[in-house]
């Protein structure tokens, strides 16, 4: 029996700066409509990943395969056209300040889509409804809310296009733990919602644990352990067992 293909898969890439190997040869893939979160200490290369395929970095060895097709390389045309499938939350909601929040999530949909305003502007609202805002939020500006409904915000844009693929950079950085529950809440519905793939980053357990079908712990440059969100508190692997309980002694003090 032949394997579904995957909806994104990194094959054999390597990405280095200055000599150091970021990625070292990894091997991930995301099965269609299935949701990835990515673990792991700071600097292992977890943005480095998600970067490469969205084409911002390249890489110097490997293919990164969006349905089966690689994407390396790609032109600048190309990659508008790729980047037409893909929604992204960035880690600090990343608004414009000089937008009123219906202009920022509707940005891609008028300017790269051609969606004329008042319908982008519809869509939007509805967009911001599908997270909790409600419509008079619409023509406030980033600076008059709160850090979470600025990433509820950053949510509505990601989803707006209903893409295929959604990618999320640590979505619950700098929040408080019931605003940071509440967005983790949001996200999984989210992505269901609209049964797009996802691929996640984050240091927080709980969050990967809650918007994860399945975690994946990344480590000098590898995945060392991949396996249903449900087993991260029981496997014993070492490396994730130190990082889960938040120990100083390990394999990664040893390396790191």
């Amino acid at each position: 029996m032949t394997s579904a293909v995957p909806k994104l898969a990194w094959k054999g890439v390597t990405k280095q700066f200055e000599g150091r190997k970021v990625l070292d040869q990894l091997d991930l893939s995301v099965a269609p409509g299935r949701s990835l979160v990515i673990i792991g200490g700071s600097g292992q290369g977890k943005s480095v990943t998600i970067k490469t395929a969205l084409g911002l970095l390249r890489p110097e060895a490997g293919t990164i395969e969006l349905d089966g097709k690689n994407v390396v390389g790609l032109s600048e045309t190309q990659r508008r056209k790729l980047f037409s499938r893909v929604g992204v939350l960035f880690q600090g909601a990343a608004l414009f300040d000089s937008l009123p929040i219906w202009e920022n999530v509707a940005f891609r949909l008028i300017n790269a889509d051609g969606v004329p305003r008042r319908q982008a502007r519809e869509r939007a609202i509805e967009a911001l409804e599908q997270v909790r805002l409600s419509a008079d939020v619409a023509n406030r500006f980033p600076s008059e809310l709160s850090g979470g409904m600025q990433k509820r915000a950053g949510l509505a844009r990601a989803v707006v296009a209903q893409p295929e693929i959604l990618f999320f950079d640590e979505p619950t950085t700098g929040l408080d733990p019931i605003t940071a529950a509440a967005i983790n809440q949001l996200i999984s519905d989210q992505v269901r919602r609209l049964g797009s793939t996802a691929v996640s980053i984050t240091h927080d357990l709980a969050s990967a644990q809650t918007i994860g079908d399945e975690i994946a712990m990344l480590h000098g440059g590898k995945i060392i352990w991949r396996g249903p969100a449900s087993d991260l508190a029981t496997t014993d692997n070492p490396y994730v067992r130190q990082f889960v309980e938040g120990r100083a002694e390990g394999p990664i003090s040893q390396t790191h």
